[in-house]
């Protein structure tokens, strides 16, 4: 399985340009080789990657967390292109096909794998992510070679910027399914980013009877309700105690105040079902375990600070369930679904795509833009998708 770890010196190889990163905002476009596919793989010319908050992290500081960078790695994984050649044991792609990447490669032998959810396989390999060594090369070049079995054809009526939105829609659906709302629940997502925009939407084409969507960006909670993400909006007001006790209450009344959003006339305050959080931040966490009903389940999915301090109490005492979710497994074929249908109650994951730049040249504009909440003009950015040409010499 090819993830160009290093750069293919091969005879026969065709030399391709690379947004590589060397340092914390230090891009630069570097001249790769690229040999034809093996047997198994396909040859794409990237046409349309999402830049996503771990790339952003990367770009900026050269590490994510407590993953440090340790070589020149190309970012992007949010991704889809056309095939413009394929491997001589591929029998179900073509030239020209559209195509979304699941960029993801598990060993594939191990137990998680075998069970179905590779996506937490001690072995994966995960392209622009820096956990493994050598790092597996990000989808920021013009082309790349990738295993056929982790390819997914796109319909004719789905674009490439839908097709790289799939891979963000992915953590959505696991979700989702790790939730197992049932019927009519009630639901609150805090964050109103790409993820939780996709969870909200989940939540709703799920089934869920009440989708609240939360964040301190009001621009965004209205965006959420005005394009059918979510049933109902919550501005967050920013509010900070000086100690733990001070922030807890402050949890609690944001929990309330959510309650109270939910609420028809004469009901008591409301718990919901269920809670999706989006980002990381101790308070939302805090008041996620505070506005889940007992016997409810708080889905963690924002990867934010990694040690907090939680009512851990307010949660096993009415046996609120905390449930981990990291990336996707099994998702790309119901995510093409889901943004393939017609249906006036559905949201348009187009509009999602707020900004697009062209070419590898525009990357640091473009990872500069995906850092703002804002633009100049003041309209919301939302996704940032970098466009490429592969310099004409794709299929269309």
């Amino acid at each position: 399985m090819s993830t160009e770890k290093k750069p293919d010196v091969a005879p026969n190889a065709r030399q391709i340009r690379a947004s590589v990163l060397h340092g914390a905002k230090d891009l630069r476009i570097e001249s790769r080789s690229l040999s034809p596919p093996d047997p198994t793989e396909l040859q794409i010319a990237v046409r349309a990657t999402g830049l996503c908050g771990s790339d952003l992290h990367y770009y900026r500081h050269y590490r994510n967390g407590d993953i440090l960078v340790r070589e020149p790695m190309s970012l992007g994984h949010e991704s889809a292109g056309v095939v413009v050649d394929v491997g001589s044991a591929v029998k179900d792609f073509k030239a020209g096909d559209k195509v979304a990447l699941e960029v993801g490669l598990p060993c594939e032998q191990c137990e998680r794998c075998k069970e179905g959810r590779y996506n937490i396989c001690k072995g994966m390999n995960f392209r622009s992510s820096a956990k493994a060594f050598p790092h597996a090369q990000g989808t920021l070049q013009d082309r790349i070679n990738h295993p056929a079995a982790w390819c997914h054809k796109l319909p004719e009526d789905v674009s490439l910027d839908l097709g790289a939105i799939l891979e963000p829609l992915g953590v959505a659906i696991h979700a989702s399914r790790r939730a197992q709302l049932p019927a009519g629940a009630s639901v609150l997502v805090f964050g109103a980013g790409a993820v939780g925009l996709l969870v909200a939407a989940m939540a709703k084409i799920s089934g869920a009877g009440t989708v609240i969507i939360a964040d301190i960006d009001e621009g965004r909670v209205n965006f959420a309700v005005e394009n059918k993400f979510a049933h109902r909006g919550y501005a967050v007001p920013m509010k900070r105690g000086n100690s733990v006790e001070e922030n807890l209450e402050i949890a609690k009344e944001t929990a309330a105040q959510v309650g109270k959003a939910l609420k028809t006339s004469g009901e008591p305050v409301v718990e919901v079902d269920a809670v999706f959080e989006c980002t990381g931040v101790p308070s939302c966490l805090q008041a996620a375990i505070y506005a889940t009903r007992p016997g409810g389940k708080v889905m963690l999915i924002g990867m934010g600070t990694p040690i907090q301090t939680l009512p851990i109490s307010a949660a096993a005492l009415r046996e609120v369930d905390l449930v981990g979710v990291f990336r996707y497994a099994n998702t790309y074929p119901k995510g093409i679904e889901v943004v393939s249908k017609k249906d006036p109650d559905y949201p348009d994951f187009s509009k999602l795509v707020t900004h697009r730049y062209n070419g590898l040249e525009s990357a640091v504009e473009a990872f500069e833009m995906a850092a703002k909440t804002k633009d100049d003009k003041g309209n919301l950015v939302i996704k940032v998708v970098l466009e490429t040409d592969d310099g004409g010499n794709a299929h269309i």
